[in-house]
Order: C-alpha cells, then structure tokens, then sequence
C-alpha cells in the first residue's frame, strides 16, 4: 500500500526504544551534555501543559485523550493557501504536494472521517508557517532547550539569500522561517528522510500520537543504492535488494509519541514517520554551534554533486562557480555564499556578548554559563571557516567573482555593526542565552534593537567601546581565512592568552602570504 503498514508490521529490525526523560526536571546542560553534543533523540515530557494551542485547538475525547478542533482551526486561522501532501501519491523522493485553503482542508478532513475516506485520498498538512502568518497569536513558548536557534533567529532579521537571481527564485525550501504546523487524520505519514540542512528538529504533539523510526547516521549509508543518488522512500514496501543491497543491514530505534510530549530529533538520523491518530504537531528545524558543522558537510557534499553535474560545461561557463552556487542554492536552499555571511554574522554577534562578559562592570548580565556558550560558538565557527578556507569558492579569483551584494554582506565591519537587520540579530541571541540561563524571558529589561549606543542590549555604559575594540584587530573580512583568523584571536582573548592568540594569527597570516 502506498502509506505503508506501520507499528507491529514494520518491516525493519527494531533493536531499541528512544529514551523518555522528564523534561521539567531536566537542566539545560542535562540535555546538551546527554542528547544535543551526542547527537542522539529523546522524548521530553510535561513542557506543553501551559501551551494555548494545547486548550484552543483540540477537544475533549474518550479516555483522557484529546482531538483535533477543526471547525475552531478553520474560523480562527482562514489562511487563503496551506501546503498538504497526499499520502497517496508519490512525486520523486516525496510525496505530491499542492495548496488548498484551510476550509477545504478542513472539510475534506472531515468528509474523509465520515465516509471511511472513500476516495483513497489522505491529506496532510505540511510546513504551514504558522508563527508568520499569525505572530499575534502565542500558541506555544519554544522550550528552553531548543532556544538557541541559530536559522531562526537569522531569518527573523535577514534573508538566506543575497544574490538577486537566486531570492527571487521560490521554492519549498527557500522560505521565510523553519516553525512549522502539521495536522493531518489517523494513517498519513511522513516518507524516510534526513531533516534540510541535516539540521535539528523538534516535534510536540498538540494531540494524537505518531510512531517514528529512528536510525543513526552511522547507518545512513544503507538506505542509498551503490551510486549513493537515490534513497528509500518508505521502510514499510518491499524494498529492491537489488537497488538497495544494504538495506537489510539497518537497525532501527523506534518511539511512540504521545499527545502532549515532544521529541528531539538529532541532526543526519534519518526517520520515518506515521500518525497513529488524528494529529495535530508543532515543529521547528534549527542548528546552532553543536551541529554547525553538519550543515557545512551536507552543502560541501551536495556542492560537489552539483559541481559534477555541470563539469562538462566548465570551459565555456564565464562563471562556472558562480552557477555551481546557484545550483546548490535552488537544490539545497543555501549556497557557500550565503552560510558564509551567516557565520561571519554570528561571529560578530558572539564576539559582541564575549567583550562585555570580558568587562563585567559594563554590563548587566554575566554568566559564567554564558561565557561558555559563546566561546564554544566562536569555536564552532572556527573550525567551519578552516574547512571553508580550501573550496574553490573562496579561491582569489572567485573572491572577485562574488556578488556586490553577498561582498557587502559579510566585508566591511562597521557597516554590518550598524545595520538595523543586525542589532535585531544580537537582540535575539542575548535573549536567547538570557533565558537559557535564567530561564524565563522577561527576566531582563531588554533594550530596543534600535537604541543608539552599545550595540548589547545588556551594557549599561553609554561610552561602550565594543566597536572600537572589534575594528582595532580587522576592518574588512574577505573570506575565510579573516574570519579564522579573527575567531582565534577573540577565542584566545577571551581565555585569557593574548600572546598565544598572536602567535596563532602571525602563523596564519604566514600560511596565507605563500605563493
């Protein structure tokens, strides 16, 4: 069947649970220590109770359970247009997807329930960015465990995209945030897949419960045929031998989610995934410092297919790189050039909290928690830019290929510092290590990202010389090897070696004068 059976008639070898943990008595460096820098899934239990998408869109049902408001959803959030996949129809590596307004939705849902779905047809609604659509509406508080996230906070103040040819090109995952609603009836499910970006993701479960399926990346391997271009698109048919030899070789975690509970999924665990009931979930893909490095890898690899693809035209491209980054953008959904600003900006974001931690009687917030956090992010940054430092993107003369507009995204210093897009950007991560450290959000008086002055909204001193102190080391930032050489600088800075963050910086300014 195209859905696939699912619980006790999985085809696949199950060799254990995914841990439940009581996420209410769980701290934050609990679940960074035992499941976020492991990499490995949970189930978080008693953290929705006071959600109001928990009360507002479901009802009460049989045996303490709770179901779906359809007719509240439909009056309440009339979007004229909302993703669904028929659960039905294959197209490619996932299922058709096609837009309808919510009333159809809705009543489709409905009239599918009370006719048996006589039509064959199961609807799932997928990727409804909810949070855009409705800001004024507070459905859910984003856990504390899930706070720090990078690709949000970045798209609520810029876009993924730089180029114009590229931004104003659409598709499924080139959009405005990753927070997503999905609803959808007993029996639609979701097709093996790793999440975009191999980011992480959370899932809770409004109401109803799903069955997932879980295998480590270690694995993945076994789910691709021998030219490693096509995978498994449902665990549950009888899978090729012959087009997938190493199938047979998988071994699976497997975790029924109740309502109410939310489940960590970790970055490159490929899953599949199946609606035991009616089921509405809010979910949410994100990365920061801790997988930061998977996102590099999957656009490294995914640039070198693309690359491939196109060799044969190389000599008569004018600007073979810059097509090969516009492939990876329209297959990927970001390109060499646009993570790159991203880093460079989270470099500067983080560089900006270190120096009022490094002087504490400025500011009004110090954590030693806190320090440790953007420490560890500037060397997660650090070791992504040393991987950068070697692509043929970043090479002198496609430095000079680059757009004025990614060029003027991540060079010059001062015109990033002074951008409105920016102070919203370091808001947002004060914010976010705020009530990751105390553990609620209004526990600090924020300022305004528009404020004039220091750019860190928790500095008390109207003469702060942040900006001063960023410039006195670098200016412009050209590439890499700057932004290397700049987040080893601050690293060791803010440990407290200044001699040893020089002679790292005269090493590499050595390495990059050879011919």
């Amino acid at each position: 069947m195209a859905g696939g059976s699912c619980g006790g008639g999985s085809r696949v070898k199950v060799v254990g649970q995914v841990e439940r943990v009581d996420g209410a008595t769980l701290s934050y460096a609990e679940f960074v220590d035992r499941f976020m820098r492991p990499n490995l899934p949970v189930v978080l239990t008693g953290l929705t109770s006071s959600w109001r998408s928990c009360h507002d869109w479901t009802l009460a049902a049989a045996a303490d359970r709770r179901a779906p408001d359809l007719d509240f959803l439909a009056r309440s959030f009339p979007s004229p247009l909302v993703q669904v996949a028929d659960c039905s129809s294959r197209e490619f590596s996932d299922q058709k997807r096609f837009e309808m307004s919510m009333r159809e939705f809705v009543d489709h849902w409905a009239a599918s329930s009370s006719n048996g779905d006589s039509d064959g047809s199961l609807l799932y609604l997928k990727d409804w960015h909810f949070v855009k659509e409705y800001p004024g509406y507070v459905a859910y508080t984003t856990p504390t465990f899930f706070a720090d996230d990078w690709l949000n906070m970045y798209l609520d103040s810029h876009p993924i995209h730089r180029d114009s040819d590229i931004a104003n090109h659409t598709n499924e995952i080139n959009c405005a945030d990753y927070r997503f609603v999905y609803m959808g009836p007993k029996g639609t499910w979701t097709p093996l897949h790793a999440d975009v970006f191999r980011s992480y993701s959370w899932s809770a479960n409004v109401c109803g419960r799903k069955l997932w399926l879980f295998l480590p990346p270690s694995q993945s391997h076994f789910v691709f045929d021998r030219n490693l271009r096509s995978s498994v698109y449902n665990i549950n048919d009888d899978v090729s031998e012959k087009q997938f030899p190493e199938f047979n070789n998988t071994k699976w975690l497997e975790c029924t989610q109740e309502q109410n509970e939310i489940i960590f999924v970790p970055s490159g665990w490929y899953h599949q995934v199946h609606n035991l009931e009616d089921t509405i979930s809010i979910n949410h893909n994100w990365f920061n410092g801790y997988n930061l490095h998977w996102v590099w890898n999957l656009l490294h690899e995914d640039y070198k297919v693309a690359k491939d693809y196109i060799e044969d035209i190389r000599d008569i491209c004018d600007d073979f790189e810059g097509l090969c980054q516009r492939n990876l953008a329209a297959n990927t959904g970001m390109n060499f050039y646009d993570f790159f600003v991203f880093i460079t900006r989270f470099a500067l974001a983080n560089i900006v909290e270190l120096y009022h931690i490094q002087n504490p009687k400025d500011t009004d917030f110090i954590s030693a928690e806190t320090a440790n956090h953007f420490v560890y992010n500037l060397m997660s940054i650090r070791d992504v830019a040393s991987k950068m430092v070697s692509t043929e993107a970043f090479n002198t003369e496609n430095i000079c290929n680059i757009s004025e507009q990614n060029r003027s995204a991540f060079s010059d210093i001062i015109k990033i510092l002074e951008e409105e897009s920016f102070r919203r950007l370091l808001v947002a991560l004060s914010k976010a290590y705020n009530y990751i450290d105390r553990g609620q959000k209004d526990c600090l008086k924020m300022k305004d990202s528009s404020q004039k002055g220091c750019l860190s909204v928790t500095c008390l001193k109207p003469d702060c010389n942040v900006v001063g102190d960023i410039i006195s080391f670098m200016r412009e930032i050209h590439g890499p090897m700057d932004l290397l050489s700049f987040t080893i600088f601050k690293i060791q800075k803010a440990l407290g070696s200044i001699e040893t963050a020089n002679h790292f910086v005269y090493n590499l300014m050595s390495i990059r004068n050879v011919p």
